[in-house]
């Protein structure tokens, strides 16, 4: 009796933890008719002539080609605020950098807000809201370069990331850096040592904004988290971990680059029904005694894979990109094999 009442137990808890549609839906009592005399018309037009199931496609059909539209009208409203806003700002309060570094960040977390609301997102974030302090690093897992968006929207974070071209590149180099975001070349390996000391110099100083790092390395498909970079724990800082996790009931938010510009993604997203997701800020951790860079960030791997629910694979995120030399193979599996006998002698 005590074994089967336990094993209820834990399964109501473990459906407990799992996100839920429902609760991101407004309940039945707040839902309210749309009105307007085109709907009635439109209405009593379809009354007559066709069956329910025609008039319920033909309604779905029609908000189909009507969503699209509204979330540019949104996105565009957006960035007429804020650039009429952000432009100002930045260029007639360049002698009191405090004030206007404060009022940027303010407008940077609004324009992403505009961005999420486009997608119809629906985010849920559980665990305190970052704060700004010195020697802190905060890294999440990486499903596509709107997690950057869902995570500034609540936080002027500055990101490490790869730079980017056309529209989004032109966005790198103007409006993100106000925010002290980092940018580097994965192609240049000179790019290593440069951003390494920016990252070094960027966690010192008390009033930089929190430095968000996606030590992946490259866009996973939220089923997975592969291995994390130990750059980001070599940093002699504090890292929270961040856990997201998309709902692909709606649309899947995963953002394969080799196949689709981000273009093409943030209209896929605006032309979906919602992007449903959990955002979770984990507790603090700190290196420990003994501990390496690497086994840090493994540790780190295992709590936002547990908290999000996703599978923990031993790949290199880079592989993505280039096929490694036999060298580079040998050398990555020996730490692999390295660090996995440590933690069994540890055991």
């Amino acid at each position: 009796m005590d074994t089967a009442g336990n094993l209820k137990t834990s399964s109501i808890e473990l459906d407990l933890d799992r996100p839920n549609i429902e609760d991101y839906l407004p309940s039945g009592s707040s839902i309210q008719e749309p009105r307007g005399k085109l709907r009635l018309v439109l209405l009593d037009g379809l009354s007559g002539s066709c069956s329910g199931v025609t008039c319920l496609i033909f309604h779905l059909l029609l908000r189909r080609q009507l969503v699209p539209l509204l979330m540019v009208l949104v996105l565009a409203i957006g960035w007429i605020i804020f650039l009429s806003s952000y432009i100002p700002v930045h260029f007639l309060l360049k002698g009191h950098d405090k004030l206007r570094k404060k009022i940027e960040r303010c407008l940077v977390e609004l324009i992403c807000m505009f961005f999420v609301a486009s997608w119809t997102g629906v985010v849920k974030y559980h665990g305190p809201r970052p704060s700004i302090r010195p020697k802190q690093v905060f890294v999440s897992n990486h499903t596509s370069m709107i997690d950057f968006i869902i995570l500034e929207q609540m936080t002027a974070f500055a990101v490490i990331m790869q730079k980017h071209p056309g529209w989004v590149g032109l966005l790198q180099s103007t409006i993100l850096e106000s925010v002290g975001c980092i940018w580097f070349n994965r192609a240049e390996a000179k790019d290593r040592e440069i951003v390494a000391k920016k990252l070094r110099d960027h966690v010192q100083e008390a009033d930089n904004n929190p430095l968000l790092i996606f030590p992946e390395g490259t866009c996973v498909n939220n089923h997975y988290t592969v291995m994390f970079k130990k750059g980001a724990f070599e940093l002699d800082s504090t890292v929270c971990p961040i856990a997201i996790k998309y709902n692909k009931i709606f649309v899947d938010a995963f953002w394969n680059s080799r196949k689709q510009s981000f273009t093409k993604h943030l209209l896929q997203l605006m032309t979906s029904w919602a992007v449903v997701c959990d955002v979770w800020y984990l507790e603090p951790q700190n290196l420990r005694p003994g501990e390496t860079a690497i086994e840090f960030a493994e540790r780190v791997r295992d709590i936002i894979s547990v908290r999000a629910g996703l599978k923990k694979v031993p790949w290199d995120g880079y592989l993505k990109y280039s096929r490694p030399s036999p060298k580079h193979r040998e050398r990555k599996q020996q730490s692999f094999a390295e660090s996995v006998l440590r933690c069994l002698q540890e055991k």
